[in-house]
């Protein structure tokens, strides 16, 4: 859940941004004028703020942001104003702003905004282990597990695993091998796939367990998690 921190000292407005917010699953904390919003927001215990322009206490829009990076707080902040002009949106930006939206709007504009910066500030979520039924792939440190032991692959035959458990439960043909693992363009005369294969399967399919790579003659291979 995201928690969002609202500075805005229109009760009306206010209370409409908190509603569309928690509506949209977000946690969200009030501030009602300048100087409690930049007491709040300056702990940086938000994942985006909602601040209006124009505030009471002191300490408009523009101070909030401009404290809030000098202590490099980088909160996300959509700045909210009944100010439209060009100017203003740029003195909001440059002032430390992500985004600018101008009043009156539509709530469904300002949640799609407020996902965006926390997406922002989120960053990509970073995959480091692949999973297909009980193998394991740690694309940090590259080891390998079945059924929790480790398996001892050569770097070619890591790469060819990685690939087949990226795409488990599809044909792989000879020729998507080759040409993503090797990068090269396949050709018919070599049976460099097929021995790698073998050496994988010796290796993967360890006595006791289920056999997981299946060969497709005349189409390719499958790495079967269900099987």
């Amino acid at each position: 859940m995201s928690k969002i921190l609202v500075v805005e000292d229109d009760i009306g407005t206010a209370s409409e941004i908190e509603a569309a917010l928690i509506d949209h699953g977000c946690a969200v904390i009030q501030a009602a004028d300048g100087k409690d919003g930049l007491v709040k927001a300056i702990s940086g215990d938000f994942d985006a703020i909602v601040l209006d322009r124009m505030l009471p206490g002191g300490v408009d829009g523009l101070g909030i942001l401009t404290a809030l990076r000098a202590a490099s707080v980088q909160t996300p902040v959509l700045i909210l104003s009944a100010l439209s002009a060009v100017d203003e949106r740029v003195r909001g930006l440059k002032a430390g702003g992500d985004d600018y939206l101008t009043k009156p709007f539509e709530s469904l504009e300002l949640t799609a905004r407020v996902d965006v910066l926390v997406r922002r500030r989120s960053g990509p979520v970073q995959e480091t282990v692949l999973r297909a039924g009980d193998l394991e792939i740690n694309l940090l440190t590259h080891s390998v597990t079945r059924a929790g032991r480790v398996l001892d692959l050569l770097p070619r035959e890591y790469q060819l695993l990685e690939y087949m458990v990226r795409h488990s439960g599809q044909i792989v043909t000879r020729t998507m091998l080759f040409e993503e693992v090797w990068h090269y363009r396949y050709g018919e005369a070599t049976n460099v796939i097929d021995v790698h294969i073998s050496k994988i399967r010796k290796k993967v399919d360890l006595p006791g367990l289920v056999p997981m790579i299946r060969t497709l003659r005349g189409s390719g291979y499958v790495l079967d998690a269900t099987a």
